[in-house]
């Protein structure tokens, strides 16, 4: 009933596409109104309005003009075009020529600079990206999109980075939302949005080679070889043509690879020492393709957009159950369509994975490596519209429909997912000072009971045209995975003896543990409370602050659920039973748990010492973000941020902190302190940029149970690069360096260690 509902609403909504006359009261609209058109995803931007005071005369000669700020136009915060200044959340962006002088060669070194974005790696290939909230080795709330295209991998709900078919070079910008953003984006978009936004055919016209060769360090104290060092080499192909005023296309090929990087040594720093296992670490190969053609209608209001792209990935991905080796040959492939007319904007999309992956540490009851294969199809529609409702009212609105084909070895009773949504909101005009933007999304998942509704509301005061003062509440929420649902695997967990006894040194104990899904599953939701500003501070800064307050409900945990005991004694084990419960007594397997014999995914409403009432499950985080983005001449531009997030805590109090207390927590821990401060510059034909980073502690428990979970130090990361432009900017090198200091970092206490990494670049434009 609630599926046909959705569908009903799905046609009333988008059925009323404006006519000529209503898209008229756009240009006719007061100019506060002005700032909602809608520029689709697809399309260039349209220029950034001017900041206040830009036609004012200037004196100085043309080459001595006084620098200023250039105010960026988003469209990721509410689907609609709009200055980053009257966005209704915290959004981040980050332009071309950071993109195009940044000293890290992928995303993790691109988003960490982001304030209150934490980011991990924990391989050459696995990369997890989290708004507002602990990272883990799958991230499962930040929604990733490449022009308005989901790449969130349904299936183990994460983003894969090291699909994404494009490479910086055909980037124009990227918009972070820092925050929930369900409201227009549906499930998944729960702490934050990543919206890679591509540079049409028109705007790179020529032909582009890059290519990359580096070295990076893995000697790790403690270590009794020497690893050597590791390698690294990507390329990248464009070519883009406008063929004449109608058509234009481009096609890319990439390439990177990698070695693996430096493993860990010793013991894990908890209360077990539990020594870091053994496995073979690998590096990633990661080829890719893509192409677009672009229609321009005659009328001048109309554009299609057809694009495909193919992305194959290897390497080391970490889970709940261990790591898993990705192999050669695994890849995503997409096909996308989109139409826009006004502010009508149509697409269609499907995306496809096919891989396979065995585990390296989850031994099934045949003795051998679990062997995960999978093969995920999705299909989705969405449609979006604009319509203004006199001269004060701006409403958007439109929906999507979404299937997604699923066959995954360990999870064999999944094989389908089908979801529907619609979302509408209005930006209310109040007078020149005052907005008010009210929206809602409404979703329906065939695994959820329930319709799951996720409103917005933003106020905003305007003392000036280019400052804002919001208050917004918003509801977001993800929807179980696949695997949350349906996982079905029997591991072989090994135990050593020896450290409970020294009698057994040297032996091991292998015993089965069942990893079940769990079909009854509610979404993790999340109700987010924030004041904010951003502004732009004498046409030469652009200055942001938020405040948030989180309430988590029902997280999902992958949890042990069943132990044994002398009344259930594993098979094969090899001590009296009566020492099974002695050792459960004294604490041996964890604070409070037994022997695991079974895990699975539980709300945390339902986790072991939930006692009922309307709070329990509710984890409450706070956090403070402040950024500066400053043009301190034509040349050079400089940012500076901080974040502070605060630890977990329950309605009843802070949780135990198991960075003080030792024990093991169903919680990841963020660091409560980011900061980042940095610079790029260009003169002439040279350019450069130079950023550092630090993070504090966090806490890690989401890979095996509890004899894993554990502390990585405090980290500072010095990043900066340096390169020249030659005959005319047709010849571009470069040399890129991360770590330069050589700082032994590990980003998650399963991950691999990341020390200092050099590249040199040569780019030849035609």
């Amino acid at each position: 009933m609630a599926s046909r509902t959705l569908a009903v609403m799905l046609g009333i909504l988008l059925g009323a596409v404006p006519s000529t006359a209503v898209l008229a009261q756009v240009a006719q609209a007061p100019p506060a109104a002005q700032t909602a058109v809608q520029a689709p995803v697809d399309q260039p931007q349209a220029p950034p309005a001017k900041p206040a005071g830009a036609d004012r005369k200037d004196p100085k000669p043309a080459g001595e003009q006084a620098p200023r700020y250039e105010e960026q136009v988003v469209v990721t915060a509410s689907k609609v075009e709009q200055q980053l200044v009257n966005a209704p959340a915290a959004v981040s962006v980050i332009g071309r020529q950071v993109l195009e002088s940044k000293a890290s060669q992928d995303y993790a070194g691109l988003f960490r600079a982001v304030p209150g974005v934490n980011v991990t790696q924990t391989s050459a290939r696995d990369l997890n990206i989290t708004s507002r909230g602990a990272t883990g080795t799958l991230s499962t709330t930040q929604l990733a999109l490449i022009d308005g295209r989901s790449v969130y991998l349904d299936f183990f709900g994460f983003v894969g980075w090291d699909f994404l078919p494009v490479n910086f070079a055909e980037i124009r910008q990227v918009e972070v939302i820092r925050g929930p953003a369900s409201a227009v984006w549906g499930a998944n978009a729960m702490t934050g949005v990543v919206n890679i936004i591509t540079k049409a055919p028109r705007e790179m016209q020529g032909t582009s080679i890059t290519m990359g060769f580096g070295t990076f360090n893995r000697d790790v104290d403690g270590q009794t070889t020497d690893p050597g060092n590791g390698g690294t080499f990507y390329t990248n192909l464009t070519h883009a043509r406008a063929i004449n005023d109608r058509w234009s296309y481009k096609v890319s090929a990439a390439f990177y690879g990698s070695d693996p990087f430096a493993r860990p040594v010793g013991t894990i720093d908890n209360s077990f020492q539990t020594p870091y296992p053994a496995f073979s670490n690998t590096g990633t190969e990661q080829p890719k393709f893509d192409g677009r053609v672009d229609y321009d209608f005659a009328d001048g209001r109309s554009k299609l957009v057809v694009a495909g792209g193919y992305a194959g990935t290897s390497g080391i991905i970490h889970t709940g159950i261990g790591p898993f080796q990705i192999e050669q040959g695994t890849n995503t492939s997409y096909v996308k369509g989109t139409y826009t007319r006004n502010a009508l904007r149509a697409q269609f999309f499907t995306n496809i994975l096919d891989g396979t992956a065995p585990a390296l540490l989850s031994i099934g009851v045949d003795g051998k490596p679990i062997q995960f294969s999978f093969n995920t199809k999705t299909y989705d529609v969405d449609v979006s519209n604009i319509s203004t409702i006199g001269t004060r009212h701006v409403l958007s609105y439109g929906g999507n429909i979404r299937h997604n084909g699923f066959d995954l070895s360990i999870a064999p009773l999944g094989s389908s997912r089908n979801e529907q949504g619609v979302y509408i909101q209005d930006e209310m005009f109040l007078s020149q000072k005052f907005r008010w933007q009210l929206g809602v999304r409404m979703d329906h998942f065939d695994v959820l009971e329930n319709v799951v509704f996720s409103p917005r509301t933003t106020v905003m005061f305007k003392p000036q045209e280019n400052q804002t003062i919001r208050a917004s509440y918003n509801k977001a929420y993800r929807a179980p995975s696949l695997t949350n649902n349906f996982l079905d695997v029997t591991i072989l967990n090994q135990l050593d003896l020896g450290a409970l006894n020294p009698a057994f040194a040297g032996r091991l104990y292998a015993f089965p543990v069942e990893a079940l899904g769990n079909q009854d599953l509610g979404e993790h939701s999340l109700d987010a409370f924030e004041i904010g500003y951003s502004g732009v501070i004498a046409n030469r800064a652009s200055v942001s602050a938020a405040w948030y307050y989180n309430i988590m409900v029902d997280e999902i945990y992958f949890t042990q659920v069943a132990s044994y005991s002398s009344k259930n004694v594993p098979p094969g084990w090899p001590l009296p039973p009566s020492v099974l419960d002695q050792l459960i007594a004294g604490n041996a397997f964890g604070p409070g748990l037994g022997l695991p014999s079974g895990y699975s995914y539980l709300n945390s409403s339902n986790l072991a010492g939930c006692t009922g009432g309307t709070d329990c499950g509710k984890v409450r985080t706070q956090g403070i973000e402040l950024g500066l983005d400053l043009t301190v001449n034509n040349h050079v531009n400089a940012f500076a941020n901080y974040s502070w997030q605060s630890n977990p805590s329950l309605t009843t109090g802070a949780l135990p902190d198991p960075r003080e207390t030792g024990k093991s927590s169903e919680y990841n821990f963020p660091p409560n302190n980011r900061f980042n401060i940095g610079m790029n510059a260009s003169y002439g034909r040279f350019f450069g940029d130079l950023a550092v980073s630090y993070q504090g502690e966090a806490y890690w428990q989401d890979v095996l149970d509890a004899r894993y979970a554990g502390t990585t130090d405090p980290f500072t990361l010095l990043n900066g690069g340096f390169g020249a432009r030659w005959m005319g900017g047709k010849f571009v090198t470069s040399i890129k360096g991360t770590n330069l200091a050589n700082q032994e970092v590990m980003q998650h206490v399963f991950g691999d260690v990341i020390k200092r990494s050099v590249v040199g670049e040569v780019k030849i434009n035609f």
